[in-house]
């Protein structure tokens, strides 16, 4: 009888050999699976936030690249003014009144005329506008009149307003309206003439 077996024990519960048993406990599978699936969630969580700040630096980059270069788009698509190298001698200007006030036509005329334009007919207003202009005054030519004469001549008369007629011939009316009291300051009129003359570049954008 071997040693290992317990006293009145024999038979079938009889141990016999000189190899003893090992008692190592079984290994829990589902600790294991559950330790390997918690590896891979949490590989899974640091690769899926790595990637959501590369992300957010990324498209903030984008968004401000965009943005400045929309900011820069006016500038780029603003262009300078084209200049206008039409001179006050190349304009005739009739001079009509659409006030109750006398003498204002005549006045205005000999006014131009020494700033250099030259004139035609002077008097009160036609009926179609002899007490029917509200503003300062209106200037009426032909719609050729609109690509110059009428930017040189409004330089005289700032808040005249601008319309065309049927008219064939180069000349320009001046009616002066109701709120007229006097020409632009020479000083002024001839500042404005110089930037028609040369214009100013458009200001360049900051990207």
């Amino acid at each position: 009888m071997s040693m290992l077996t317990p006293p009145g024990m024999g038979g079938k519960y009889r141990i016999t050999g000189d190899k003893y048993p090992r008692m190592r406990r079984p290994r829990n599978r589902r600790r294991i699976v559950t330790a390997v699936v918690a590896a891979v969630v949490a590989l899974g969580l640091a690769g899926w936030g790595t990637l959501q700040l590369i992300d957010v630096f990324t498209s903030d980059g984008k968004k401000t690249s965009a943005s400045s270069k929309a900011d820069c788009e006016p500038a780029r698509k603003a262009s300078a003014a084209a200049p206008v190298a039409l001179r006050p001698g190349q304009i005739t200007v009739n001079v009509y009144n659409a006030t109750p006030r006398s003498g204002l036509a005549k006045a205005a005329a000999d006014e131009l005329k020494k700033r250099g334009f030259a004139i035609g007919k002077v008097g009160n207003a036609p009926a179609a506008y002899d007490k029917k202009v509200p503003g300062i005054g209106l200037l009426l030519g032909a719609p050729t009149a609109s690509k110059g004469p009428f930017s040189v001549l409004g330089t005289q008369l700032r808040g005249a307003t601008t319309k065309t007629d049927a008219r064939k011939t180069a000349d320009v009316d001046l009616i002066l309206g109701t709120r007229f009291t006097a020409l632009t300051a020479k000083p002024d009129a001839d500042q404005a003439l110089t930037v028609l003359a040369k214009p100013a570049p458009p200001p360049a954008g900051k990207c």
